[in-house]
């Protein structure tokens, strides 16, 4: 199914989830209303939440909690960003310019807890205490996976299995949470939400790895930020470990001083080394063999539309261009 497609099935939902982040985001403070407003006016594709709906009505749930939940899950993914765009010095996010550029670090952080703790206002209010369990473990995760992510800038030695373990925590967890609740609010029984969580998980690690391609082919257009970020920050992605491993000795010492350094100075020699190496098309198989294990993972789902939706997003995660 094409993601044209997925998006007009769940814009019925996503209208409703939309209007309920911004009744939610409101407060009494000036400051978390215009910092709030403009992360989440940026947007962005919103596949977490529409993850929450696709899973719920998969599994046939007709209530309001889909609603709700989905906006939880937005607001911890947008709290994760304002966070990010803070450790990682970013001044550009989805084609703007981000909150801390323009507010400072400060406002960015506090307003990230304010979205942290708001979304757990709103999870208590639908009473679950599995959905608690889930989210409450999954916002642990990936606070776990920002830590590792941090102790592995500059490493020039960080393997791919740690590297993906970061990648499991801080970006497939909040994934996996989302297609969980979705399983959850069906009321299928455990089998059923391991099943989406394994969905999940996989669709998250597929999607980052497309975002490590991304970040030395995209323009600064398509991706919303500029290209070679990672490598500025002294992030070891997997197409640097990987043409580290299978580099030339003058191409690895090359590709060591520009991930001990960070910065941009090397980017274009590093981008020549990735290529001959063929680390871009390791990730990129890496990604579809993580895409292929999420839609084996719906093999027990009933026939359906929404079955259909969610095996579309395992496609548009390895072949989207932004």
């Amino acid at each position: 199914m094409p993601i044209e497609d997925i998006q007009a099935l769940v814009a019925p939902g996503m209208r409703a989830v939309n209007a309920f982040i911004y009744n939610r985001l409101r407060s009494d403070v000036a400051l978390v209303n215009e910092l709030g407003n403009y992360i989440v006016a940026a947007g962005g594709k919103r596949l977490r939440p529409a993850l929450v709906l696709l899973s719920a009505q998969a599994f046939g749930y007709a209530g309001p909690h889909h609603i709700e939940l989905a906006a939880v899950i937005e607001f911890i993914h947008t709290a994760t960003l304002l966070h990010d765009d803070v450790v990682d010095g970013s001044e550009l996010r989805r084609g703007r310019k981000t909150a801390n550029h323009l507010w400072g670090n400060e406002a960015s952080v506090l307003v990230g807890d304010f979205l942290y703790s708001r979304s757990f206002q709103m999870m208590v209010e639908v009473r679950s205490l599995r959905v608690m369990e889930i989210l409450a473990n999954a916002t642990n995760t990936i606070a776990e996976g920002e830590v590792m992510q941090l102790m592995h800038c500059h490493d020039p030695d960080t393997t791919e299995e740690r590297y993906l373990e970061v990648i499991r925590c801080k970006t497939a967890k909040l994934f996996e949470a989302a297609a969980e609740i979705g399983a959850v609010l069906g009321e299928i029984g455990s089998a059923g939400e391991q099943a989406m969580a394994r969905y999940g998980a996989h669709l998250g690690i597929a999607f980052q790895l497309i975002d490590d391609v991304l970040d030395y082919r995209a323009s600064a257009e398509e991706m919303g930020k500029n290209v070679g970020d990672d490598l500025e920050e002294g992030k070891p992605t997997l197409p640097l470990i990987h043409s580290m491993r299978h580099g030339t000795p003058t191409q690895v010492a090359l590709l060591r001083e520009a991930v001990l350094t960070g910065g941009r100075d090397h980017l274009p020699k590093v981008m020549e080394a990735i290529e001959r190496n063929g680390s871009i098309a390791y990730t990129a198989e890496l990604a579809r063999t993580e895409a292929a294990k999420a839609v084996a993972a719906l093999q027990g789902l009933p026939s359906s539309v929404y079955r259909n939706a969610l095996e579309g997003l395992a496609g548009f995660a390895v072949h989207r261009h932004s």
